[in-house]
């Protein structure tokens, strides 16, 4: 009877066991798409749905992929694994999974896995694969790409690969973008790009490549070489027309222009940050022997691989963006731009120019943008019709003193103008032809204009009048003279306007007047409190760090309290008890002062000066104050009666006694 009743129980528990809820998966589920990330998961959850297309892994601790791990995701089309601890696959594993599109399995230990030597298996629908951050060696990506036909993105990004071996890519022909980034490659074989027909992006950025001298990817689009040791790059003299249209070699060691294909569709070409010292691509054959004696040029038995052929005039027709900037020119020929008639951008800042001139003919006059900054300019000209849809123009950091007055004037769609760090003065708007001034007036497309750390003396009057200018930077220029008509003609269009550093004691602008200002920079200058506005103001954020502000004028809060929304006041010796509607002002909710920390004021008690946060400032601060000055005040008050009446009683006493004698004489 014990015995039937045990059996009779155990078929029970496992019934209940059979029937008992499943434990509900700690993953998130949205229709086909299954979310179970970061969630420090060592095996994969058992109860998934049946069909799934998209299951994130990313940032959890599995080791080991296995049929028993990912069982029943035929349907599956994307995969992500990224961020796990895996260190080994099952070979095979992923040739159920037909659908299968995008498997990513960067930043695991896959390094572990393909020192075994062995084959992941077929990836038959894989397009994108992502490999990055498994400090993976040179050949160790064979074992992955070995049978994935139809791979079109693979990302082989910060790895340790130091070659690209002409098989790399032999089993991957439908490849059409490659990410080598961040490796420490070295060489590359002949032939390892070639055989991709479909190949359209290439990115070997951060590398240790040190020359190109045989660019032949003719269906190439995009290359980015940047942040590689090249000296040279080179095209193959071939008569065929290249794809490629983004070039990137900024900061490598290049020391002359690259040798480019005659045939070609570039609209990119960013150079920046290396030796460059001539458009030419040749130089002096002692200046390369001294480059080779330095290490710019790697040599083999003494001889430099990389040094630049004589090149033939290039044409870039297309070109729509050039940047030179930080390299070592210090003169470049208007010819070089000859056949750039499409160039829109064009950086030279950072070099060593002396002169730069723009005439009728040239082919700059497609620039909407020119940067030639920080150079050491002493001529700077333009023609009449020249440069007619510019739009901006960086000049700052060239001590520029001396230039026509007129010349931007005849910029007829200039916006921008970046004249910080010169010696500029500004014409009168009624001055004749002179060069020792520039004229900023009657320019009717500029909005933005930068004039800081210039050393200038005065602003005229009406200086800017018919320049709708919204941004205007005077900062920076200590001493500077401005009038109450030296913003005239600014009212109804400045927006932003930059006075800092200029050692201000005083400001005689009505603010009231600009009804569009917004942001308004008083900043490290020496003003004690002078009211700036007579009216309602618009601004909404205003800097006054660095014054000498004891008390700000109360007409000046009531008129900033409704639209303000910034207020800086850090640096200012400011009273407590003779600011309280500042301190009200502070206290509203809807203004921020992100100086509050370091914004303090300061109190009399007993006899001493007491500095605290204006946050801090409580009532019996200045109540103790001002009941000291009220009893004072009454003491004096009843010295001064007491004395008073002391006096009219005594002459009524003394008149009254010289009465009384005059009546007993008389």
């Amino acid at each position: 009877m014990g015995t039937c009743l045990w059996i009779l129980m155990l078929v029970v528990n496992q019934v209940s066991a059979f029937r008992r809820p499943a434990e509900a998966s700690p993953c998130q589920v949205v229709h086909q798409d299954v979310d179970c990330s970061s969630l420090n998961l060592k095996r994969v959850p058992e109860r998934l749905p049946a069909s799934i297309h998209l299951l994130d892994l990313s940032q959890n601790l599995l080791q080991n992929l296995t049929e028993q791990e990912l069982p029943g995701l035929s349907n599956i089309r994307r995969l992500n694994l990224h961020a796990n601890k895996i260190q080994f696959i099952q070979p095979g594993l992923f040739q159920n999974m037909s659908r299968l599109e995008l498997l990513d399995l960067s930043e695991n230990s896959l390094d572990l896995y393909a020192a075994l030597k062995t084959y992941i298996g077929p990836l038959t629908s894989v397009r994108h694969l992502d490999l990055s951050g498994n400090g993976l060696f040179t050949d160790m990506s064979d074992y992955f790409l070995s049978d994935a036909p139809l791979l079109s993105n693979l990302s082989l990004e910060g790895n340790s690969i130091t070659k690209i071996s002409k098989d790399t890519f032999n089993r991957s022909q439908a490849l059409t973008n490659i990410d080598l980034h961040n490796n420490v490659i070295i060489e590359i074989e002949e032939g390892a790009f070639e055989s991709l027909a479909r190949l359209s992006e290439l990115d070997l950025s951060v590398n240790s490549i040190s020359c190109i001298t045989d660019f032949n990817l003719v269906q190439l689009k995009t290359l980015n070489l940047s942040k590689n040791s090249l000296t040279s790059f080179q095209t193959l003299d071939l008569d065929l027309e290249f794809e490629l249209m983004y070039l990137d070699l900024r900061e490598n060691k290049i020391l002359y222009f690259p040798v480019l294909p005659q045939r070609n569709k570039l609209i990119y070409l960013d150079l920046s940050r290396n030796l460059l010292r001539s458009v030419n691509c040749s130089g002096p054959l002692e200046e390369l022997e001294n480059l080779k004696a330095s290490g710019y040029l790697f040599t083999d038995h003494d001889k430099p691989l990389c040094l630049c052929v004589n090149q033939k005039h290039q044409d870039l027709p297309k070109l729509l963006y050039l940047d030179l900037s930080y390299n070592q020119f210090k003169t470049i020929p208007s010819s070089f731009f000859s056949s750039m008639v499409s160039l829109e951008s064009l950086n030279l800042s950072n070099n060593c120019l002396e002169s730069f001139s723009v005439d009728a003919g040239s082919p700059l006059n497609s620039l909407k943008t020119l940067d030639i900054s920080y150079n050491n300019l002493q001529n700077l000209s333009f023609g009449g019709n020249t440069l007619v849809v510019l739009e901006t123009l960086h000049l700052q950091g060239n001590a520029l003193f001396m230039l026509d007055a007129g010349i931007f004037s005849r910029l007829p769609n200039i916006r921008s103008l970046h004249l910080q760090e010169n010696l500029f003065s500004i014409c009168p708007p009624l001055q004749g032809p002179t060069y020792n001034c520039i004229r900023l007036s009657s320019i009717p497309t500029l909005s933005y204009l930068y004039l800081s750390e210039n050393s200038l003396v005065s602003i005229p009057p009406d200086a800017f009048r018919g320049s709708p200018l919204l941004i205007l930077d005077l900062s920076q220029n200590p001493g500077v003279g401005l009038g109450s008509s030296s913003l005239s003609g600014l009212e109804t269009s400045l927006s932003h306007l930059s006075l800092r550093g200029n050692e201000l004691q005083t400001l005689s602008v009505d603010f009231t007047l600009f009804r569009k200002l917004k942001s308004l920079d008083l900043s490290v200058n020496r003003l004690t409190g002078d009211s700036l506005w007579s009216g309602e103001s618009s601004v909404e954020s205003l800097n006054l760090q660095n014054n000498s502000l004891v008390t700000l004028a109360s007409d000046t809060v009531f008129a900033l309290q409704k639209t303000l929304r910034t207020l800086y006041v850090g640096s200012n010796p400011l009273s407590c008890c003779e600011n309280p509607y500042l301190l009200t002002l502070l206290q509203q909710d809807r203004l921020t002062v992100p100086d509050i920390a370091a914004a303090t004021c300061w109190y009399a008690k007993d006899s001493e000066r007491v500095e605290i946060g204006v946050s801090a400032v409580q009532p019996d601060h200045c109540e103790s104050v001002d009941g000291k000055v009220l009893w004072i005040s009454v003491i004096v008050v009843l010295a001064l009666g007491l004395t008073l009446v002391s006096v009219v009683a005594l002459k009524l006493c003394h008149s009254r006694t010289h009465g009384f004698k005059r009546g007993i004489k008389a």
